[in-house]
């Protein structure tokens, strides 16, 4: 990153496509502090509903916002579908990702602990937050099987729901995010794609490290 001596890796990608999970593992072999921006987003999200909030209104959402700590991201409530259905009409506020950017940059800059480095996945990390990342991955899969991975996400969490429904659910998300007036969903310019609809975590984590060793020229 040309404003820090720590590398920065940026992942993107749609819902469901494995990008969290193959982030958490990258942060792990190289030593790198993460962060899951999405949990930034659900965090707003479980206040708003709690609150009752209009998920319309973006000024008091952006409040909401400023007041999330830390220790919500890793409340289990932010796994629940509901929350994460909510979290994709919360972060279609342009206040609202205003006020969480700061969060996101200093992370990338200041990785807590004095880290190494630092991994970030979200929806617009590699295009907005860290737009001179020195890696950016984008990661798809089929709406289908994302559907299928989701569903049986919510399944373990007791949750109960068609897979129909999920399916439904995700074309909407995928719509709605990459549609947004405010950092739309949608690969970086020079980012590097990775479709996991064949792969499993272990095939997409080799592919993923062999690039990110290239490219931060690691042995």
């Amino acid at each position: 990153m040309k404003h820090s001596q720590k590398p920065v890796i940026a992942i993107d990608g749609t819902f469901a496509s494995g990008k969290g999970t193959l982030a958490k593992k990258l942060a792990t072999h190289f030593g790198y502090a993460y962060l899951d921006t999405g949990k930034l987003y659900r965090a707003v999200a479980a206040r708003a509903l709690a609150a009752k909030t209009d998920l319309t209104n973006g000024p008091q959402l952006a409040k909401l916002a400023m007041l999330i700590e830390p220790e919500e991201l890793e409340h289990p409530k932010l796994k629940s579908g509901r929350v994460g259905a909510a979290a994709s009409k919360v972060a279609v506020h342009t206040q609202v990702r205003v006020a969480l950017k700061a969060y996101q940059v200093e992370f990338a800059r200041n990785p807590p602990k004095k880290i190494a480095g630092a991994v970030l996945d979200g929806r617009d990390i590699g295009t907005v937050i860290c737009p001179n990342a020195d890696v950016k991955l984008y990661i798809d899969a089929k709406p289908e099987v994302r559907a299928q991975r989701r569903h049986k996400e919510l399944l373990s969490y007791g949750e109960d729901i068609s897979l129909a429904q999920v399916l439904a659910d995700l074309v909407e998300r995928d719509l709605r995010d990459q549609s947004r007036e405010q950092a739309p969903l949608k690969p970086a310019a020079n980012a590097h794609l990775l479709d996991t609809t064949n792969l499993s975590i272990d095939a997409a984590f080799l592919q993923a490290k062999t690039l990110i060793l290239a490219v931060l020229k690691l042995s």
